[in-house]
C-alpha cells in the first residue's frame, strides 16, 4: 500500500520536530520518494547518526509502505548526504 507524502513529512516533523523537510516523489508512485531534511539538531551527529534519525521517526514503513527512499540530511548552513 502506497504512502502520500504528507504522511512521510508529518512523521519526519514529529520525529524530528525541529526539521525542515521536503520530499519528492521519483516515480509519481507514492512508493519512490527522495527526502532532504534540515535540522539543527543534526549538529555534530555522523551523517549515518543523522540518517538514523530520519529512520526511526519513520519506523517500519521503510521497506513496507515507503518502498524506496533517497535520504539527505543537513545541518542548518552545511550539507551532508
Amino acid at each position: 500500500m502506497p504512502m502520500p507524502a504528507n504522511d512521510i513529512v508529518d512523521m519526519v516533523m514529529r520525529g524530528i520536530p525541529d526539521a525542515q523537510v521536503t520530499i519528492t516523489d521519483l516515480r509519481g508512485d507514492q512508493n519512490h520518494y527522495a527526502i532532504t531534511v534540515v535540522s539543527p539538531s543534526f549538529s555534530g551527529l555522523s551523517r549515518p547518526a543523522q540518517h538514523k534519525r530520519v529512520y526511526t521517526a519513520l519506523g517500519h514503513h521503510v521497506g513496507t509502505t515507503i518502498h524506496a527512499l533517497s535520504i539527505t540530511t543537513q545541518t542548518e548552513g552545511s550539507s551532508h548526504a
